[in-house]
C-alpha cells in the first residue's frame, strides 16, 4: 500500500527540484532565525544572574 502525499508536497518536491538555489536560501533563512551561536559561559552567567522570579499568579498585582 502506497503512502499519500498530498498534491502541494508533489508541487514543492517539483518546484525545488526546477530550482535548486532556493534550498540554499531556505539554509540562510534558517540560520538568521533560529540557528544562533552558543553563548559563552560569561555570557550565561550574566544571563542567569538578571533573572527575576516570576510569581505564581502572574496577573496578581499584589
Amino acid at each position: 500500500m502506497a503512502m499519500y502525499e498530498s498534491d502541494h508536497t508533489k508541487w514543492m518536491r517539483e518546484w525545488l527540484a526546477q530550482h535548486p538555489q532556493e534550498l540554499e536560501e531556505q539554509r540562510r533563512g534558517r540560520a538568521l532565525w533560529w540557528d544562533k551561536p552558543v553563548q559563552s559561559p560569561d555570557a550565561q552567567r550574566c544571563t542567569a544572574a538578571a533573572h527575576v522570579p516570576q510569581k505564581a499568579y502572574y496577573y496578581d498585582v499584589n
